[in-house]
């Protein structure tokens, strides 16, 4: 009989010599590795979430892993998510029929210097269910610094070009200066005519002011070609909430997925844009002197929240959370609704109407 010398195996290969006697007794490695199902504990949620009578849309698995990582308290990856969801036909389906008809379109990346150039665009004509059943269409602007990939989102009824004027000084104040030059598409807001392939467009004449007022260059796309802005992305997810939040809760939504996509790795670069932004922000131009500013901005005014918990405007008051009694809130007026501030902290919105008073309710 001949004698294994276990330990001696087990030394030149690196491992224990009970490995060693357990192969030479017959084991096998599992070919069919079992591993925990996390899906299978949030199968009826996914369910419910994904039911064709649900308002509530997720284009992407991702979104999905999102959402229940945000509202669910789910803790497993995004690989393991993805790859279990893949074992559900019907949840496979449902992907399927909403996938987006560009996704196999090629983009050219390119790169550009610090400070060079910011991409401007819209996610428009969002159709969102509030919670109260009222059907809204929304508008996200999205202004990136092309270095970097720091963006800032805001969220708006209209696009008008008063609404455009003051989201971008907003955006070039987070940035703490202006980019060289601003690529975008030939919205109406921007261009009078459009750039072709023969023709160089025609700048707005109160855009181009703008640009002149704040140091930067225009620099339309040409017509037909939106690809050549690749490095703009809105945000998809805010229709994962239909249904469930109202317009103050939208914005917020809005902000947060701002602040998750600026310190969260970039999958096509592997950056994280919050930390190439601190390196960036150095050679940004300085913003303008505030009474250039001003006529751009949407006018702020000051407004105390009474007893009762509600501020006065238009000859109307509207409520604010008790913990506001006393101070004083800034207000904004655009869109059809107005914002109501603590400092920088959005407090509330509100549809302006013709009613007395006006409610939201508070938790």
């Amino acid at each position: 009989i001949l004698k294994v010398n276990k330990s001696q195996i087990g030394r030149e290969l690196g491992v224990d010599r009970r490995t060693v006697d357990k192969y030479i007794n017959g084991f096998e490695k599992s070919k069919n590795r079992k591993c925990d199902n996390c899906i299978t504990p949030y199968y009826n949620i996914i369910k419910d979430l994904l039911d064709s009578d649900n308002p509530q849309i997720f284009y992407y698995k991702s979104i999905l892993w999102q959402y229940l990582v945000d509202n669910h308290d789910y803790s497993g990856s995004y690989v393991n998510f993805c790859l279990y969801l893949k074992t559900y036909e019907e949840f496979e389906n449902y992907f399927k029929r909403r996938r987006p008809s560009n996704v196999n379109q090629v983009t050219v990346r390119y790169e550009t210097g610090m400070g060079k150039q910011a991409q401007l665009d819209w996610k428009e004509k969002i159709e969102f269910l509030l919670d109260n059943g009222e059907l809204v269409t929304v508008n996200v602007f999205v202004l990136l610094l092309s270095y970097s990939r720091f963006r800032v989102y805001r969220l708006s009824i209209s696009k008008t070009q008063d609404v455009l004027f003051n989201f971008l000084d907003g955006a070039f104040e987070v940035f703490g200066g202006v980019p060289q030059e601003i690529v975008t598409d030939n919205m109406s807001t921007v261009m009078d005519v459009a750039r072709t392939e023969n023709f160089g467009g025609k700048v707005n004449a109160k855009f181009q002011q703008f640009a002149d007022d704040y140091g930067f260059k225009v620099r339309p796309c040409i017509a037909g070609r939106p690809r050549t802005k690749a490095k703009v992305e809105a945000p998809m997810e805010i229709r994962a909430y239909n249904g469930k939040l109202d317009y103050d809760g939208l914005n917020k939504l809005v902000t947060r997925i701002n602040n998750r996509v600026n310190t969260h790795v970039v999958k096509d670069t592997g950056i994280i844009p919050i930390m190439y932004f601190n390196k960036e922000k150095a050679s940004l131009s300085h913003l303008p002197v505030k009474n250039i500013r001003k006529p751009y901005q949407i006018t702020t005014k000051p407004l105390n929240v009474n007893p009762s918990s509600m501020i006065n405007y238009g000859g109307n008051q509207y409520s604010v959370p008790t913990e506001y009694i006393g101070k004083s809130l800034t207000a904004q007026a655009y869109d059809g609704y107005i914002h109501l501030y603590y400092n920088t902290t959005l407090v509330t919105v509100h549809r302006i109407t013709e009613q007395k008073l006006n409610y939201h309710i508070f938790l």
